[in-house]
């Protein structure tokens, strides 16, 4: 059983991510696009700080904290600083770049360093590693991140698992057809 891979065979069938830039053309409005890059660099954003300063804490990174003149910078102060930078082209209002993917990851990302260190802002105490809520509080990042992805572009998530499942079934068959 030899699958064709021809060229002819595929131009014919278009691969998987062009089916997905298809669907997420048919399916979502500019706004719903730059949402779910928020949601998702958000998402990855959170999850990336986290794995880090596990790291740092627990010793198996190779680096350690940020320090400026001996004072330790939190990371919700690079996420200020990024949200100052999106508020600025916001306010200066070119469309162009307003709707760009990379502003709405920014955002997302900004978003994600502050909201990862919000207790510290409430309390103005460094209580990021007390156990008190700190399960609660990373799970619940955790799902409101794919949450909020899933929730903003429900239709294009259901067609993307439609055509990936369509796609893994039609190469799945190709693979079966015997030659000879």
């Amino acid at each position: 059983m030899v699958a064709d891979t021809s060229p002819q065979m595929n131009r014919q069938r278009p691969r998987l991510v062009a089916r997905w830039r298809e669907s997420a053309t048919q399916h979502l409005t500019p706004t719903k696009r730059s949402l779910i890059v928020t949601w998702i660099a958000f998402g990855v954003t959170w999850g990336t700080v986290r794995t880090i300063t596990h790291g740092i804490r627990g010793g198996w990174l190779p680096w350690g904290n940020i320090s400026a003149g001996g004072q330790h910078l939190h990371h919700y102060n690079i996420g200020i600083g990024t949200l100052a930078g999106v508020g600025i082209i916001a306010v200066r209002g070119d469309e162009r770049a307003v709707g760009h993917p990379a502003v709405a990851a920014a955002y997302g990302a900004g978003t994600a360093l502050i909201a990862d260190e919000f207790a510290l802002l409430l309390d103005l105490q460094d209580v990021y590693w007390t156990q008190q809520g700190r399960l609660s509080v990373d799970v619940s990042l955790g799902i409101l991140s794919a949450l909020g992805a899933y929730l903003t572009a429900q239709p294009f998530w259901h067609e993307c698992a439609r055509v990936t499942s369509h796609h893994i079934a039609s190469a799945t068959k190709r693979n079966l057809i015997p030659t000879g």
